[in-house]
């Protein structure tokens, strides 16, 4: 028995131009700077708080970054909705998904930076809350790379770190995988780099989403 657990944003959906949008928006109405799209896809997968911090290299939370955080959660809707934006499934996630969803050795869940309202709603809109045994957001847990979405999934699920792998496309996935004892996929379709998925404890990767499928055998 295994548990795999996915992050979303850049490993599931493509959700990077919605991001942007709605952190440049934020910027804007705070009399900051305009942050780089680079700026935006490499702070992904962080919670929001401490994302928001880190765009303006502060290592820690402050009080600015709460009221931007707020800021940004009343328009996250309204920008997906001005865009019509849907955070598409990347090519082939689909297809992965339907492939293992019917397995008895395999249970799966999500481990993600986003609300759990955020989550709910791409579950819904691709039709996967059906799928998803598990999940922990940064409504749950503390940020990314700290280990506790995952440790906690495995408490929920009954399952072994070591039967646990972690599927994502962000430094801080491969991060909190290693430090939760669990196995690091890494997937070169999102928005971190290859190398720097290895660099940070990825014990494979993923070019395609079928590759994913032989690591559950």
């Amino acid at each position: 028995m295994k548990l795999a657990l996915f992050d979303c944003d850049g490993t599931l959906v493509d959700s990077a131009g919605l991001i942007h949008e709605t952190m440049r928006r934020t910027f804007d109405k705070f009399g900051k700077p305009e942050p780089r799209f680079e700026d935006t896809k490499a702070i992904i997968g962080l919670s929001l708080d401490i994302a928001i911090a880190r765009m303006q290299g502060r290592p820690h939370v402050e009080q600015d970054d709460i009221e931007m955080t707020a800021h940004y959660k009343s328009l996250f809707s309204i920008v997906r909705q001005d865009l019509d934006y849907k955070e598409p499934l990347f090519p082939g996630i689909r297809e992965m998904i339907d492939a293992i969803s019917g397995r008895d050795d395999l249970l799966i869940g999500a481990v993600t930076g986003k609300s759990r309202r955020g989550l709910k709603l791409v579950m819904e809109t691709h039709g996967f809350d059906k799928h998803f045994v598990v999940a922990r957001t940064a409504d749950d847990c503390p940020s990314k790379p700290h280990p506790a979405m995952v440790t906690e999934c495995c408490d929920e699920t009954g399952m072994n770190a070591a039967d646990t792998i972690v599927i994502g496309d962000a430094v801080y996935d491969m991060q909190m995988a290693k430090a939760a004892g669990a196995k690091a996929i890494g997937v070169a379709w999102g928005y971190a780099s290859v190398d720097e998925l290895i660099a940070n404890g990825a014990d494979a990767i993923a070019y395609h989403p079928n590759e994913i499928l032989r690591h559950f055998s």
